[in-house]
């Protein structure tokens, strides 16, 4: 019995021993604190010291005071490599086993969340590779190389299509046509009246309609007007818009031509457009002279102001391209919306007339009920038509048959109140400078009554909208071919309508 006292006398103290080993102090261990529950109570200095029991407990003393502050068994101590695995897994993009928390407001969290979703549909997405690669090419030489001037691709595969090459685009005289028509790429390839002209696409390929194209010009029209010019029945303006002007130049269209087409003919017009220079557009590149012009700040109404200027020139390059393309400037604007036209290299999308009328004209016939133009060839045949403003009711035409006197080729222009008609204020003999934005534009064929003939005009769009003061007036480019096809001599006849003879009469 008091061997057996003894022995656990030993052991009762060997275990106490080991219990004062293990802390510094000789006051007795405090209760175990769980940081989980109610944290750690931190030294006021931060001081602190940190020791390991026997049995593997965190022990947390105070270095001032000696006092032990928490004791943290192992399975509630914080495991670094833990961490450092946690957060390298989440830097991946992978998070820990049986952690499936997302916030919306974190954006690597989200993308995580979707890489999830499509490794579960069955798609891996490979993770984005820094845009810089130092051990890769990142020369100029790496990206690919860009079109070529002639409008080609380097492009080494044998059987790759490779894109049609533009036509080349010179500026030249009014006298034959300004632009190559662009050809079909084989002769059974037809292009419907929607792809005709079609607008410059914009980003995400949409294309915005500009609003002179919503207010009823249509591209199927413009290629009508097109056809109508290149055939010697002048629309006036290409604008893409029906009326009174197109009604008049398709039936001389047909009257020329012997055909017997119809503005509804879609397919017919398509077929008559290829046979006589493709599509009805086609591109044309600014050139250093159409934006150097020179062209004046603006044009004034009065006529004593008129007369002050050098010039009478264009105010814009889009009034010049209008009118070398035979077009309404508003209409080219909305074929080419947000181009820069006063920069040189600028390719914009304009009519393809075609080449003008050559046969010499013998006869003309100025209709004033139709406000159109005739010129008949020495055979008595129409070799082209033109609408015109002819006189008005207070200041009509003449009748009869008169003759050609003169041409002249971008004239000046006096003004004598005493003679024609009264300006504004102005009661002086005034002499207006040449240029298309004169008075009689840049073209005027004098006939044998004085003070009377056939010239051009400033505003393109008003022919056979409005009157005018006696003379017949056409757009300056149907004027100045007209010009180019009579001579001195040739019979002009007037028709229908009052005269200046009935005005004078009365």
């Amino acid at each position: 019995m008091l061997r057996t006292i003894f022995t656990l006398s030993v052991l009762a103290g060997g275990l106490l021993s080991s219990n004062a080993l293990a802390a510094p102090t000789q006051e007795s261990a405090p209760p175990i604190v769980r940081a989980a529950d109610d944290g750690i109570l931190v030294a006021q200095d931060g001081n602190l010291d940190i020791y390991y029991d026997a049995r593997g407990n965190r022990v947390i003393v105070d270095a001032d005071t000696g006092k032990v502050i928490a004791i943290q068994p192992p399975q509630t101590r914080l495991d670094r490599r833990a961490l450092r695995r946690e957060t390298r897994l989440r830097e991946l993009g992978r998070a820990p086993d049986g952690d499936d928390r997302y916030y919306l407001d974190d954006p690597e969290d989200m993308a995580r969340f979707r890489r999830k979703q499509l490794e579960e549909e069955g798609r891996v997405i490979p993770p984005p590779a820094d845009e810089y690669d130092p051990y890769g090419d990142n020369s100029v030489e790496a990206y690919p190389p860009a079109p070529q001037d002639d409008g080609s691709f380097d492009n080494d595969y044998l059987d790759a299509p490779q894109p049609a090459k533009p036509g080349i685009i010179k500026s030249q005289p009014l006298n034959e046509a300004s632009i190559d028509p662009a050809q079909p790429e084989s002769p059974t390839e037809q292009v419907l009246p929607g792809d005709q002209a079609a607008l410059p696409p914009k980003s995400g390929d949409k294309t915005t309609v500009a609003p002179a194209l919503s207010l009823g010009a249509r591209q199927d029209v413009a290629a009508l007007q097109v056809l109508l010019d290149r055939g010697g029945a002048s629309p006036g303006v290409i604008d893409g818009r029906f009326g009174s002007n197109v009604d008049k130049a398709l039936a001389a269209y047909n009257q020329i031509t012997g055909a017997s087409l119809r503005s509804t003919d879609a397919v017919g017009i398509q077929a008559a457009l290829a046979q006589s220079g493709g599509d009805a557009f086609a591109n044309y590149t600014i050139t250093p002279e159409d934006a150097a012009g020179p062209y004046v700040a603006s044009i004034p109404e009065d006529y004593s102001q008129k007369a002050q200027l050098d010039r009478m020139g264009y105010t814009s390059v889009t009034e010049a391209l209008a009118e070398r393309f035979h077009m309404d400037e508003n209409y080219l604007k909305a074929l080419n919306p947000d181009v820069n036209f006063n920069r040189p290299g600028t390719i914009v999308k304009v009519a393809n007339f075609g080449r003008l009328v050559s046969t010499p004209v013998a006869r003309i016939v100025a209709d004033k009920g139709k406000k159109e133009v005739f010129a008949y060839d020495a055979g008595g045949r129409l070799v082209a038509a033109y609408p015109a403003t002819i006189g008005s009711s207070d200041t009509p035409s003449p009748s009869g048959t008169h003759t050609v006197s003169r041409i002249a080729l971008d004239p000046n222009y006096t003004y004598n109140p005493s003679i024609n008609f009264k300006q504004g204020q102005n009661d002086k003999v005034l002499t207006i400078p040449p240029g298309p934005n004169g008075p009689v534009g840049s073209v005027w064929i004098a006939l044998d009554k004085p003070t009377y003939g056939i010239h051009g005009t400033p505003d393109p769009s008003k022919i056979g909208k409005t009157e005018s003061h006696g003379c017949v007036r056409l757009t300056n480019w149907d004027a100045r071919e007209l010009a180019k096809l009579v001579s001195p001599g040739v019979t002009v006849e007037f028709v229908g309508g009052p005269s200046a003879d009935d005005f004078a009469q009365q």
